[in-house]
């Protein structure tokens, strides 16, 4: 069964978790399949989408408004965790989000994200970004705005160079392949501004020679424990 299959009609059912570094993730019974690492949920989103994502970008271009793409919405954590970092930052950020099944209330309000990362008003960005309507762009803070978009990205169009950064968070592609194949991967690509990059946990070799074809510069870094390998694609030219 694919999350395809699962997700034709309805949000299948989420159970929540408690991963090794103590923050919350989702399980999909019916799949066998978590949200995030189980090694840690925190951990492996700061590893993939902040550090190599946010710090790396801020390190080559110091000082530009940050326009992020996140294919994923999910539980909010990396989009909590991007909120923290522009609060400490001088640099602005636009967030857009996909996600094609939000999560119900009940199972947001009780996710620890704000305890376990700490730092100023997080419970109050975290609430207020889930609260937020679906489809109107809305102030987050004074460095950050959002656009929530209830859509699968198959059925969304994204303009081309539009976007400094993208986190790539699907379900892997043994759970989710139509969110991998050549021609999704080829507009989101499209959609990467010169300068900008994709990052992700997954390294499968398909999954890399399809970004290079696609005209991207691709690097395995180190991943998130236990993972060997992570991937950051960059539009160079």
């Amino acid at each position: 069964m694919t999350l395809k299959d699962t997700f034709s009609e309805k949000m299948p059912t989420v159970n929540i978790i408690e991963t090794e570094d103590g923050s919350h993730s989702l399980f999909v019974p019916e799949l066998d399949e978590t949200y995030h690492s189980s090694h840690g949920a925190v951990n492996e989103s700061i590893h993939v989408f902040i550090k190599a994502g946010i710090e790396h970008f801020v390190a080559n271009n110091p000082g530009e408004k940050i326009r992020i793409l996140e294919v994923g919405f999910g539980t909010g954590l990396n989009a909590l965790l991007t909120a923290q970092k522009a609060s400490e930052s001088a640099f602005q950020i636009e967030y857009h989000t996909l996600e094609a099944f939000p999560l119900d209330e009940d199972i947001v309000s009780t996710l620890n994200y704000p305890e376990k990362i700490g730092g100023d008003n997080l419970e109050e960005l975290f609430q207020e970004m889930h609260a937020q309507k679906w489809g109107k762009p809305f102030s987050l803070s004074k460095n950050m705005t959002m656009l929530k978009t209830h859509a699968k990205l198959q059925a969304t169009t994204l303009e081309d160079n539009a976007y400094d950064l993208v986190y790539f968070d699907a379900f892997a592609p043994s759970k989710q392949s139509d969110m991998w194949t050549l021609d999704v991967l080829k507009k989101v690509a499209d959609s990467i501004a010169p300068g900008g990059s994709l990052v992700t946990y997954c390294a499968r070799g398909q999954f890399k020679r399809d970004l290079k074809a696609l005209g991207l510069d691709v690097e395995s870094l180190p991943g998130p424990p236990p993972k060997k390998e992570m991937v950051r694609a960059s539009r160079t030219r």
